[in-house]
């Protein structure tokens, strides 16, 4: 009797036939020793290099349940794991990341998140408590797949990963909290204490994937801030042995999460003396953190920048107003002490919520007493409230042994996000965006050894800056608004600022410091305060770009980048707005542009001469986009005095890309102006005011015309007072002239000559006497620090100086002094009476300037030497003829 099948079997086994088919595909293509190590979330898969921390996804979804209890196996070139749905089922994964199920009745039917392979091919696999379980995973073997038998561990240890040494054949694992190193033989459960590992002293961790590579290297991962510690040569370690440990790499945070990897695959490692990038990290010696604590490279932990100091937004609304903000800081002699600033201490309010009808304040959002050893002091900028759209700020700076180690920067706006991120500034303003990566916050203990459960903790963009000065930045930055009719937060962490809700009220953070622990800390300890006060109802968070600039600079009319491509994108596109100048409208441009495909790839965007930039760069997986914003020093003027009227403040760009072998102060300006005292325009040489070393250089020039005299001050960052800092005068009239003013010329109150290893402003300043209103006029163009010679010989002579030699004269002499620029020159001859008895013309040039002077029948006696063009009058010099 012939048998049908219903419809809907027929249809079951064609799926069945089908997913048979992929698995058997997945069969053909093992991993074999791929030197990436895999981080598994959940049923998410990252590919990670140890070497940079950097990770992307390779698959998403990959089955129903969650992997854990991963490990690479030897003995076919596949990934195994421990698959919590369907229960009791185990899973074989290929390099086309399709799956095979296999199902073990003797397995438990949940807690298996420790696993590895041996060798020979055994796995060996556990959750809490002390058994574990053995499953032959030898394709050679007749009874692949099938359980073999359960074992028991001589301690019961608490940890989350496992990992064989291919040099000993000894699983290796560190247990959370104690961070002690434990070395097992997998075949008899014999548990051996290493001892605490130095570099984990202290943290509190879970370390859910370990790995190692086939030095024995053992490489141990944080979930919570994602950073990879290393252990030399666990192999050769015994109990009570001195063990060699230190920081490796910044990685992704993770939780639910497990580490596979080939053993036998080695691992990059960074010499950290010989100037290269030795493992590809795009980090060279003491910046990888692999090289910290090493000879060449001792662990430091530098200060970082204050929150006096923070705030510069990442638009081009704001520049203007910033730097006149800082202008007037250093003109004023304001500087931040924080040594002298008040101190924050924590009141009987902290950590509890205000009444339902009351009003919180930013304070009651500040993390107090959490980082130890440290005392907080006030260091809000509050000068940023009237040129920012922040409605209240509220700053911190947490101090150790006189050193700001942290700062929390809180602002309160109505109309939007706070628009400042460190790490869209601060990139193309001399630092370097070492790493993006995430961070975990306000993660849950689990119970009993269990590995994390889902919803534990909310994953953070965290960075790593590098700034101009040398020092390092943990950065983290999130926002709170409230939600459901005022009762709850919700917490926004975004890249990109647009992903914010226009118009919300928010609650904004920034948090930097120069310890990702210390990060960790004062993140939760500030989410937590969220919560008290209003319950965080949800979070919305957005995952790191997979390619951003990890550093820029404009040079003379193009844009060059660093872009660290962790994906390896084979293009990008650029979008950008810019201006030419202060005051000019914005221009765009939108190009696809092709790359190479390498982790590390360099781009040169012509720009032709601009002021300021931001441009997004979108990669071809349509994930998180790249945001930078770019400002040069900016052009602002100083008409503070009662009485004073700027008529004309133009700013022009320059008419050419500079090709000179100096340094230029772009774009142009023009000023007119009537006033009684005095009138200023000034040029930042970077938007933060931080400062450029000119000290390789020995001349100012520029091309200027204007009314009378006009005092030129170059700022230097070391310089306190005001008055303290080098000037020199020079006068101006109606024709346009070029002038070369050695720094030699430049003097100052405190005496000395100028060093401009640190110059951060120069300023043009016309004045009057205080009482008679005078029409003031200025035009400057193409300045520039050169390092011009400007004599025949190589001592400039003094500002109106003039030198006579010889004198007493016999037959003749020889007149020399410095011209800033190119004139008709009289020289006049005076004797003892006052009479004019002989009067030169001479063309001088910018320099040292020799004319020789004749007795020509001048009687022996005493005369005077005057020198004067439209642009100086020298000092009258004394001549005697014998």
């Amino acid at each position: 009797m012939e048998s049908k099948l219903p419809k809907h079997f027929k249809l079951i086994t064609f799926l069945l036939v089908i997913i048979t088919t992929l698995s058997l595909k997945a069969q053909e293509e093992p991993f074999n020793c791929d030197y990436n190590a895999y981080l598994f979330q959940r049923n998410d898969i990252y590919a990670l290099d140890l070497a940079s921390g950097s990770s992307y996804i390779v698959k998403e979804d990959i089955t129903p349940g969650s992997i854990n209890a991963v490990g690479y196996n030897p003995a076919d070139g596949y990934i195994w794991g421990s698959l919590s749905t369907p229960a009791k089922t185990i899973v074989r994964i290929g390099k086309n990341f399709n799956v095979e199920t296999f199902y073990v009745d003797e397995l438990p039917n949940s807690s298996r998140y420790v696993g590895d392979v041996s060798s020979e091919g055994i796995y060996y696999l556990k959750g809490g408590g002390t058994s574990y379980y053995k499953i032959d995973l030898n394709p050679e073997s007749q009874n692949y797949t099938k359980y073999i038998s359960s074992e028991t561990l001589s301690k019961n240890i608490s940890v989350h990963d496992w990992a064989f040494n291919s040099v000993d054949g000894h699983l290796y694992t560190v247990e959370k909290k104690t961070n002690i190193l434990y070395r097992i033989n997998a075949t008899t459960g014999e548990v051996i204490s290493l001892g605490e590992v130095p570099i984990l002293a202290g943290l509190t961790y879970t370390y859910g994937a370990v790995y190692f590579d086939k030095s024995g290297r053992f490489y141990v991962s944080a979930n919570q801030t994602g950073t990879v510690y290393v252990i030399q040569s666990v192999q050769t370690l015994e109990p009570g042995s001195q063990l060699d440990s230190n920081l490796f790499a910044y990685g992704p945070s993770s939780s639910s999460n497990d580490g596979a990897r080939c053993p036998t695959a080695p691992v990059p490692q960074e010499d950290c003396s010989n100037g290269l990038d030795d493992d590809g990290d795009g980090l060279v010696d003491c910046d990888d953190p692999a090289c910290s604590g090493v000879a060449v490279c001792p662990v430091l932990a530098p200060q970082v920048s204050s929150g006096n100091d923070g705030g510069l937004e990442s638009n081009d609304r704001l520049s203007q107003q910033i730097n006149q903000r800082n202008y007037l800081r250093k003109k004023g002699n304001y500087k931040f002490d924080k040594l002298k600033a008040k101190k924050v201490i924590k009141s009987k309010k902290y950590k509890k919520s205000a009444a339902k009808s009351t009003n919180f304040d930013l304070k009651d959002l500040i993390p107090l007493d959490v980082i130890a050893g440290t005392t907080t002091v006030e260091s809000s900028p509050l000068d940023l409230i009237a040129i920012t759209n922040a409605t209240e700020l509220y700053s911190v700076d947490y101090v150790k042994d006189g050193e700001t180690i942290a700062v929390v920067l809180a602002t309160k706006t109505e109309n939007g996000v706070y628009e400042h991120t460190k790490f869209i500034c601060d990139r193309l303003l001399g630092a370097e965006l070492l790493s993006v990566s995430t961070i975990e916050l306000f993660q849950q203990e689990s119970e009993e050894g269990e590995e994390e459960q889902e919803g534990d903790g909310v994953h953070f963009i965290k960075s790593i800056i590098k700034n101009s000065n040398g020092t390092k930045e943990f950065v983290l930055s999130f926002s709170g608004r409230l939600i459901n009719g005022d009762k709850n937060f919700e917490i926004d962490s975004h890249w990109n600022i647009d992903k914010y809700q226009a118009g919300a009220t928010y609650y904004n953070f920034q948090i930097w410091s120069n310890s990702v622990d210390d990060l960790l800390t004062l993140g939760e300890e500030a989410l937590a305060l969220f919560e008290i006060q209003k319950p965080i109802l949800d979070y919305e968070t957005s995952s790191p770009p997979p390619v951003f600039v990890k550093k820029g600079k404009y040079v003379n009319g193009t844009l060059e980048l660093e872009l660290i491509n962790v994906r390896r994108s084979k293009s990008v596109v650029i979008d950008a707005g810019f201006k030419r100048t202060e005051t000019s409208a914005t221009e765009y441009f939108n190009d696809k542009i092709d790359l190479k495909g390498n982790y590390l790839e360099s781009l040169v965007i012509e720009t032709g001469n601009i002021f300021d930039i931001g441009f997004r760069i979108e990669n071809e997986y349509n994930l998180t986009p790249d945001d930078l914003f770019m400002s040069d020093g900016v052009w602002g003027k100083d008409d503070s005095p009662e009485g004073t009227i700027v008529s004309e403040f133009a700013i022009t760009q320059n008419e050419n890309i500079y090709t000179g072998s100096g340094y230029r102060v772009e774009r142009n300006i023009a000023l007119k102006a009537t006033t009684s005292a005095y009138v200023s325009a000034f040029r930042s040489l970077t938007p933060r005011f931080t400062a450029v070393d000119l000290s390789k250089f020995s001349t100012l020039e520029l091309d200027a015309k204007g009314t009378g005299d006009v005092e030129i001050t170059i700022v230097k960052e070391s310089i306190g007072a005001w008055e303290n800092q080098f000037r020199t005068t020079v006068k101006l009239n109606d024709t346009e002239s070029h002038y070369a003013i050695p720094f030699s010329h430049f003097v100052s109150a405190l005496g000395g000559s100028i060093d401009l290893s640190d110059t951060v402003n120069i300023v043009f300043t016309m004045s009057s006497d205080g009482t008679t209103v005078l029409e003031k006029q200025l035009n400057l163009k193409d300045i520039q620090f050169t390092a011009r010679p400007l004599a025949v010989d190589t001592n400039v002579i003094a500002e109106n100086e003039v030198l006579l030699v010889p004198n007493p004269m016999k037959y003749s002499s020889e007149l020399s002094f410095y011209s800033e620029t190119n004139a008709t020159t009289k020289i006049e001859v005076y004797n003892i009476t006052g009479s004019l008895i002989r009067e030169i013309k001479t063309q001088t040039i910018i320099g040292n300037n020799r004319v020789s002077m004749l007795r020509e029948g001048l009687k022996s006696g005493i005369y005077f030497i005057k020198i004067r063009n439209d642009f100086r009058n020298y000092k009258i010099v004394k001549l005697v003829m014998k």
